[in-house]
């Protein structure tokens, strides 16, 4: 059974190269996360019918299982567990897991098609806009099903983004990694899922059960807004995140915020220490879309194979290093790193 299960939302990216007019066409911002509304409807339409359309496997969690599966480079590591439908974008999603390894676990709603996410690139940085389909409706009787594969996990890993669809299936996963001694990661995932107090409210309940807690400086600081912490020191917010009580008698909490090319900020029990990145050259950079997903693919190989926190640090660097220079999360056949 796999060491490391990842719980979400499975997606196909739509994604393609736009010009300024469509960001504010939509409303959409560099960097950013959100769900689609009925305005934003034409524009998977638009992406579409560009001749540069790109189809790749996403959802953020799967991603990062992906990528996990590709660096431990050990069959049977990974497994992930989501809802698609029962269409030909959920057959090419599951296609993308078989490739790769990934045990994949998938729901399948007769009735709704396979979530979309249109990922409009400018400048080289992605904007997000997800129509969650099928990937809405999971449901935690299906975890129940699948408990055996949740019970032989050592590692549970969901993006903040599936706070929107099954906190009771989030709630389960991290009551039974505190139970088992096994380690529950979530992800801050995007600034609406820290703003939009029922969601903020979930990232609460679960802090007491999560062992690592992964996001981004725009996450941390609208985590940090939210909540009223007026600061918008990534560090200071690592710090007080990293000092929320545990539960039972779990080890503390590890607050892991990556910041582009800037040094990864990681606070335990209050302290920091800051992990440099691997720069890149520009002109090597193709889209920004995956690369936190990738970062947290490699961490989370590097910690199955029980590795110290600078070396998880280093993997996941390198993975998304890798990531940045191809279309969307995608990779080359073999890892050129050994963890």
């Amino acid at each position: 059974m796999a060491a490391i299960l990842g719980m979400g939302n499975p997606l196909l990216d739509i994604s393609a190269e736009v010009k300024q007019e469509t960001f504010d066409k939509y409303g959409l911002l560099p960097g950013n996360a959100i769900l689609a509304e009925d305005k934003h409807q034409p524009l998977f339409a638009e992406l579409s019918a560009k001749p540069d359309v790109v189809y790749v496997a996403g959802g953020a969690t799967q991603n990062s299982i992906r990528v996990a599966q590709w660096m431990s480079q050990t069959p049977g590591m990974t497994a992930y567990m989501g809802c698609v439908g029962d269409d030909a974008f959920g057959k090419q999603l599951e296609a993308a897991c078989k490739k790769d390894g990934v045990d994949s676990r998938y729901l399948v709603d007769k009735s709704t098609p396979t979530g979309t996410c249109a990922v409009t690139i400018l400048a080289k940085e992605r904007s997000l806009t997800t129509n969650l389909g099928a990937a809405n409706n999971y449901k935690e009787s299906h975890l129940k099903e699948n408990m055996a594969v949740l019970k032989a996990a050592k590692i549970v890993y969901s993006a903040g983004f599936f706070i929107t669809v099954s906190p009771p299936s989030m709630e389960m996963a991290s009551q039974e990694m505190l139970k088992s001694g096994g380690t529950y990661c979530l992800n801050l995932a995007a600034p609406f899922i820290c703003q939009v107090p029922p969601f903020r409210a979930v990232i609460e309940k679960l802090l007491p059960c999560v062992d690592f807690l992964f996001g981004n400086e725009t996450e941390a600081q609208a985590y940090a807004e939210a909540v009223g912490w007026d600061s918008t020191d990534v560090e200071f917010i690592a710090t007080r995140l990293s000092l929320v009580p545990m539960a039972g008698s779990k080890a503390p909490r590890k607050v892991v915020i990556t910041q582009g090319a800037d040094p990864t900020v990681v606070a335990i029990k209050g302290h920091v220490t800051k992990y440099p990145v691997l720069k890149l050259a520009a002109e090597k950079i193709v889209d920004t879309n995956g690369a936190g997903d990738a970062f947290v693919g490699g961490f989370l190989a590097a910690l199955a194979k029980g590795k110290d926190i600078e070396s998880c640090c280093k993997a996941g660097s390198y993975s998304a290093s890798v990531v940045i220079q191809h279309s969307g999360c995608t990779y080359p056949a073999k890892p050129d790193y050994t963890i």
